[in-house]
């Protein structure tokens, strides 16, 4: 047998390189790579259903990642012998590309789609989560998806005063900043990490620096493309009617402008709008009833209501509880509310409260964390 394989070499950051390969493996998928850095591989893949979900008003997306333990050459734990659910680990993962792709598909586009992804050979030098977003949106951006990418991720880490792109896991460990960055050629979608004490020209510089790779893996992936790319599936356009929507601003828009100015209590102010779609909805009349578009009718008025809400606070530089835009929440806190836990606190922040405890255990409460890549547990 003969396999149709393409392959791209992308810069994958700390002078290292990662190919990209489509052809030979899940070849039924709409779109499948295998990224390899090292040792370590990605496979992903991405399938959606040839028509759209009926009765959806959003986009039916599934992302998950899996680390196989046969990838470092182990066995699951005990207590977790057949690889069941996500671990938080994993699940953090899924949430890195499902932000960073989710806005990237064509308006309108309601098929069912899933994007999996699994870890199916470990490298102890390579982070495979800095090579998750490249295997996905490589897959989705060679398939018939139509995926309004590419996207990449980088993790950028300053150690000892300098920005290194996509270090290995010890590197990281010792970084005074260390975040993970999403985006597309010409921008930024996604920044989300950590830091001892972070400057705002060095985040700045970090978002710079691991936009560069970011570019070049974008650039790796349309090359890619033009080699085996499929044609991407058409979308319907989705329904209008210009008409409507100008009623429902005619209609609403000074309504909803006066409720955003006077400050009022969150349950006050949202009954008060519900009252204003409730008083369009009555100019209905019986005959426009039975050619009426509820579900094009909702999607307007959400989006006249945001914008509205949204121009009032900018243009008046206040905000719907009365604050100035440079103002925060009154807030209180208390420690020790509860007299049996070992600790215990309550936060409010305007009418919003968390009340926190906290146990103390000994060295036999440690919860055990079996992970494919650690030699033992942790």
């Amino acid at each position: 047998m003969t396999f149709n394989i393409h392959t791209q070499t992308v810069e994958y950051g700390n002078g290292k390189t990662a190919t990209i390969e489509t052809g030979k493996l899940a070849r039924q998928a709409d779109g499948a790579v295998v990224v390899r850095s090292g040792d370590c591989i990605i496979l992903a893949t991405a399938c959606t259903t040839e028509q759209p979900k009926e009765g959806v008003d959003f986009f039916p997306l599934t992302v998950e990642y899996q680390e196989k333990f046969a990838a470092a050459g182990r066995i699951p734990g005990s207590f977790h012998r057949r690889e069941g659910r996500a671990s938080d680990y994993e699940v953090l993962i899924c949430r890195l590309v499902d932000r960073a792709i989710r806005p990237m598909f064509a308006a309108n586009f309601k098929n069912d789609t899933q994007v999996l992804m699994y870890l199916i050979s470990n490298d102890e030098n390579v982070a495979p989560d800095t090579l998750v977003g490249l295997a996905a949106s490589a897959a989705l951006t060679i398939s018939s998806i139509p995926f309004e990418g590419p996207i990449s991720e980088v993790r950028v880490a300053k150690i000892n005063g300098a920005f290194v792109v996509n270090p290995t896991p010890k590197e990281a460990d010792k970084a005074e900043m260390n975040v993970i960055l999403a985006g597309t050629i010409d921008n930024i979608l996604m920044v989300e990490g950590e830091a001892q004490e972070a400057s705002e020209s060095d985040l700045i510089e970090a978002i710079k620096v691991g936009h560069q790779t970011i570019i070049k893996q974008c650039e790796a992936q349309l090359e890619l493309k033009e080699k085996a790319g499929k044609p991407k599936m058409e979308v319907a356009a989705p329904e209008e009617d210009e008409a409507l929507l100008q009623r429902i601003q005619d209609f609403a828009v000074a309504k909803i402008t006066e409720i955003a100015t006077t400050a009022t209590g969150k349950y006050d102010r949202k009954a008060a709008l519900k009252q204003v779609k409730e008083d369009f909805l009555a100019t209905i009349s019986e005959e426009e009833l039975e050619t009426f578009n509820k579900a094009l009718f909702d999607r307007y008025y959400y989006k006249v209501e945001k914008n509205a809400i949204r121009n009032s606070v900018l243009n008046n530089r206040v905000r719907l509880d009365g604050r100035k835009t440079d103002e925060i929440r009154p807030l209180f806190m208390e420690t020790d509310v509860l007299p049996s836990p070992h600790g215990s606190a309550l936060f409010t922040r305007g009418e919003t409260q968390s009340l926190t405890t906290v146990t103390l255990g000994s060295k036999q409460d440690e919860q055990m964390i079996d992970k494919a890549d650690a030699l033992s547990y942790s």
